[in-house]
């Protein structure tokens, strides 16, 4: 079957600077959804492998669904639904939007077709398009900022379901017995790793969360103090070299090193290493978006729970950061790193040069994702997009070899349980 071309590569993207900007961005992102399932068969689109993993066809559904339900109905004067069946299907957790399908049920849905969706977002970006040059035209100023905003919280939101729709395609793909390639390897060379220098970081009283111009979310502030020992951070993550120790060690055979909940589900679910990584006779190997590999000592950890990161933290005599530390220290860092738009969608090794604080991998914190002193959601269904899920979840910081570039900053908040695995999460360590 025929399906929409990507309308670019995956390139970095900046925040618009005007109204009359939205439209070229628009279309640049949701034309990225396409590019990145361009390498899926039909059959790949529908799979749902775990309750965590939505399929592929779901995903680009649901992004569509945001646009229609939170900008073209109330905005677009005479619009109408796609479909009447589809905003049961693809709303996710917005429960003033009504009610939904259940989530670990998504890869039940052989329909709507993978053409029928694609046609749905070919609908509503029409629509859309008609709805941007209407407040270019008509809106009045504090109508159109409005209007701009929504539409810039949708394609952030679009652009965490491309990293989520990447992390989910490595795990359908994971479950092929036929070794699927999604891209062909890109990473880089297995270089020895460069040495841990230990990075000092004076105490007192700083200040986190984001503030001023540019786009973040709600979960990202309100701007606060927060006061600080003096500590100390790893100069890079940490490796597979260095896990493979902790394995050997008989990490996961040893209770003293994991918090109770850890303990417990290490035993439940018998894991050994990280996700993606199986015991061979020549040693170990791993499943990547390029196929199966053997372990590079050199690149960072991925696939690891919080538990395994705490685990291996205390192992080491060190612990994790909080993400009060890591934010003060990722602040006077450029931002750089190994995005998606470098196409490996795999942690590279540090070069030396570089510290690591954005991209590879998300870095578990020690910190429970909790609301920021004066934290208040957003009046209405947009507001239950963060502030609901801050309970018994972990934050992580700093993007991954799967987030979009001009997606990540220095106050992102990403959010996870302590047992995720799938998503790139790693490590780095801290002391003080």
């Amino acid at each position: 079957m025929t399906l929409p071309a990507a309308e670019s590569e995956l390139s970095a993207v900046a925040r618009p600077d005007s109204a009359a900007d939205v439209g070229a961005l628009y279309r640049r992102i949701r034309g990225n959804s396409h590019s990145i399932c361009a390498p899926l068969q039909t059959e790949d689109y529908v799979i749902q492998t775990m309750d965590d993993v939505s399929p592929p066809k779901w995903h680009l559904a649901h992004t569509t669904w945001f646009f229609e339900t939170f900008l073209l109905e109330p905005h677009l004067a005479g619009y109408q639904r796609f479909h009447a069946r589809y905003g049961f299907l693809f709303n996710s957790y917005y429960e003033a939007a009504g009610e939904r399908h259940p989530r670990p049920r998504r890869g039940l849905l052989s329909r709507p077709t993978v053409r029928e969706v694609y046609g749905y977002r070919a609908h509503v970006d029409r629509h859309m398009e008609r709805l941007i040059e209407q407040i270019n035209k008509q809106a009045g100023e504090s109508e159109r900022e409005r209007i701009t905003d929504l539409v810039e919280l949708g394609l952030n939101h679009e652009e965490q379901h491309q990293e989520l729709l990447i992390t989910d395609i490595k795990h359908i793909l994971a479950e092929n017995l036929l070794s699927a390639v999604y891209v062909p390897e890109r990473s880089a060379a297995a270089a020895a790793p460069a040495g841990v220098r230990w990075m000092s970081h004076d105490g007192g009283l700083r200040e986190i969360g984001f503030e001023g111009e540019g786009f973040s979310y709600d979960n990202e502030g309100p701007r606060h103090r927060v006061y600080l020992e003096p500590y100390q951070l790893a100069s890079r993550l940490v490796t597979n070299g260095e896990y493979l120790e902790f394995i050997e060690a008989g990490g996961y055979e040893q209770p003293g090193h994991w918090l109770s909940e850890g303990w417990a589900t290490v035993q439940e679910r018998g894991w050994q290493a990280p996700l993606y990584w199986e015991k061979a006779d020549a040693g170990w190997t791993m499943m990547t978006l390029s196929g199966p590999r053997k372990v590079r000592e050199s690149e960072p950890v991925c696939h690891v729970s919080y538990f395994e990161a705490d685990a291996f933290a205390r192992w080491s005599g060190k612990r994790l950061p909080s993400e009060a530390e890591w934010e003060c220290a990722a602040s006077r860092e450029p931002i750089d790193g190994n995005f998606y738009e470098a196409r490996r969608f795999h942690p590279a090794p540090a070069d030396g040069a570089s510290s690591q604080f954005f991209g590879d991998v998300w870095e578990w914190t020690q910190s429970p994702y909790t609301p920021y002193p004066g934290f208040q959601p957003a009046a209405g269904a947009v507001g239950e997009y963060n502030g609901k899920f801050m309970c018994n979840q972990q934050v992580l910081r700093g993007g991954s070899c799967a987030t979009p570039r001009r997606h990540i900053r220095p106050t992102y908040r990403n959010f996870f349980p302590a047992d995720a695995r799938w998503q790139f999460s790693g490590l780095r360590l801290a002391s003080g």
